[in-house]
C-alpha cells in the first residue's frame, strides 16, 4: 500500500480550481482585463493569493487555464451522417467561436502564456481540434466514407482560421471555410484513371 496521498476527484483542489475559475470569469465580465489582479481574483474566490500563485504561477497562466477550460469541447462534434456534413458543421462552429471577441481573447490568453520552452509541445487548443476532427474521421471510416487525414484538416482548415485571427487579418468567411473543407475532400478522393 502506498503512503502517497491520491487526490480525490471533486476534492478541495477541484473546489479551489472551480472557485478561482468562476471568480476570474466574473471579473473578466465586470471590468477591463488590464485592471484584474491575482489578489482580486483570490479575494473573490475566497482563497489566498499564495494559493493562486502556487497553483498557476502568475496571472497569465491563470487566464490561459480559464481559457482552455472554456475552449474545451462539451461533447463530440455533430453527426450529420456524412463526413462532408460533419466537417462543414464543425468548421462553421469553430470559425464562429474563433471569430468571436471572446474566442479571440481566449486563444490569445493561451498563446501568450506559453513560454519559449513549451513551443515544441502542442497547445491544448490544437489538441482539442485534433481530437474533434479525429472523431469525425473515425466516424466516416466506420461508415465506409472517404476521409481526410486529421493533419491535413489541421493544416488546411484550422490553421488558416487561427492564422487570420492571430494576425489581425480579415476573418475567414463561411464560404472560405466551406471551400477549404471541400478542397480537402476533393484532394482525398481516389483519382479516376483518365484512360477509362
Amino acid at each position: 500500500m502506498s503512503s502517497t496521498p491520491v487526490p480525490r476527484p471533486g476534492g478541495r483542489s477541484a473546489r479551489v480550481q472551480a472557485a478561482v475559475h468562476l471568480a476570474t470569469r466574473q471579473l473578466l465580465d465586470e471590468q477591463d482585463r488590464a485592471d484584474i489582479t491575482v489578489p482580486m481574483i483570490a479575494a473573490r474566490a475566497g482563497v489566498t493569493p499564495s494559493t493562486v500563485y502556487r497553483r498557476w504561477g502568475d496571472l497569465a497562466e491563470l487566464l490561459a487555464d480559464v481559457a482552455v477550460a472554456h475552449l474545451r469541447p462539451d461533447g463530440e462534434p455533430p453527426d450529420t451522417g456524412t463526413v462532408q456534413g460533419d466537417l462543414l458543421a464543425w468548421a462553421d462552429q469553430f470559425r464562429d467561436e474563433m471569430s468571436s471577441d471572446l474566442g479571440r481573447t481566449m486563444v490569445r490568453d493561451v498563446v501568450s502564456a506559453r513560454g519559449v520552452d513549451s513551443m515544441d509541445e502542442p497547445c491544448a487548443c490544437a489538441q482539442f481540434s485534433k481530437s474533434q476532427l479525429g472523431v469525425i474521421v473515425e466516424r466516416g471510416k466506420a461508415r465506409g466514407q472517404q476521409v481526410v487525414p486529421v493533419d491535413v484538416l489541421m493544416d488546411r482548415v484550422v490553421a488558416p482560421i487561427v492564422y487570420r485571427m492571430m494576425f489581425g487579418l480579415p476573418m475567414a468567411s463561411q464560404a472560405d471555410v466551406h471551400a477549404w473543407v471541400k478542397a480537402c475532400l476533393k484532394d482525398a478522393a481516389p483519382r479516376q484513371d483518365p484512360k477509362r
